[in-house]
């Protein structure tokens, strides 16, 4: 498709179809770790999802770009995706999926702060600059804050923030490395290929990998797999493809936002004035960090 200058219908549709996933996803994600313990729920997924992102690749053409050539930046990337969703599983199993959502998508905060000292072109302007230290605000209000109804966890909000490092840390990897070569499909099979074996053998770790498992459970594993980690992440390519980058971008602040609304209508968590504060100021400092020059 050709190359646009703005965002049409088309492209707002499913900009606002892909945040409103992800929001569903933290929900899912909470149910499904009554099930499944959180560990063994996000390694299982990462193994599900390397045989779907494959047969994308098979189906692309694109499976001469996962090389050998870049094994170690590939174990690397896969590492730190394996410490970004354990890290986000585990937040949604101990603290409200409001908390955990505003505090995970402030991940544009670090990677703004690596890309400013690590990539070439990506330092930070003025007002990028002030985004960042809104969303940064707003991250540490979120964590400082607490809840009524014991809807909040600190545990469970540092490890929303490791989950938002994690992120920082791959997305790094991916422009720093000789990954940025291979592409974003390829990317994606190196981070579920090699997060699966290690969240799994780290998974007896914390506790038994089935709590009280139903069948919707399994379904929500499998629906992870091909539709949030294959079908959102190639979706998400294909607006960057065709729409601007900033644009496309800036709408995650939408996510969090939708994840308070659903939080609140499914766990009936409560939203309290510092919450609803600290949710601004992350929505409007992504915002801000994605303008470019």
């Amino acid at each position: 498709m050709m190359r646009k200058d703005r965002l049409d219908g088309t492209g707002l549709a499913a900009l606002l179809g892909i945040t409103l996933l992800l929001a569903a996803n933290q929900i899912i994600i909470k149910d499904a770790n009554r099930g499944l313990q959180p560990v063994f729920f996000a390694g299982a997924r990462s193994v599900l999802a390397t045989g779907f992102v494959w047969l994308w690749l098979r189906h692309r053409g694109l499976t001469g770009r996962v090389r050998r050539a870049d094994l170690v930046p590939g174990l690397w990337i896969g590492a730190i995706f394996a410490v970004e969703f354990m890290a986000l599983f585990l937040a949604l199993d101990l603290t409200a999926v409001s908390r955990a959502s505003i505090i995970f998508y402030s991940m544009p905060v670090w990677m703004g702060l690596l890309a400013h000292f690590g990539l070439p072109g990506e330092r930070l302007t003025p007002v990028r600059a002030v985004g960042l230290a809104m969303a940064f605000a707003g991250t540490a209000w979120a964590i400082l804050s607490r809840s009524p109804g014991g809807h909040g966890n600190i545990w469970g909000d540092l490890c929303a923030l490791v989950g938002a490092w994690g992120w920082a840390g791959t997305a790094f990897l991916a422009r720093k490395t000789r990954l940025r070569e291979a592409g974003p499909e390829a990317q994606l099979f190196w981070m579920v290929a090699v997060s699966g074996p290690i969240m799994l053998l780290l998974a007896p770790a914390f506790g038994p990998l089935l709590r009280d498992i139903q069948p919707h459970h399994w379904v929500w594993l499998v629906l992870q797999a091909l539709v949030v980690v294959t079908g959102g992440f190639i979706s998400w390519l294909w607006l960057l493809s065709v729409y601007p980058t900033a644009t496309v971008a800036s709408f995650s602040f939408l996510t969090p936002l939708f994840a308070m609304a659903l939080g609140v209508l499914i766990y009936g968590e409560t939203l309290t004035l510092p919450l609803l504060g600290a949710a601004v100021l992350v929505a409007g400092g992504i915002v801000l960090i994605n303008r470019r020059r």
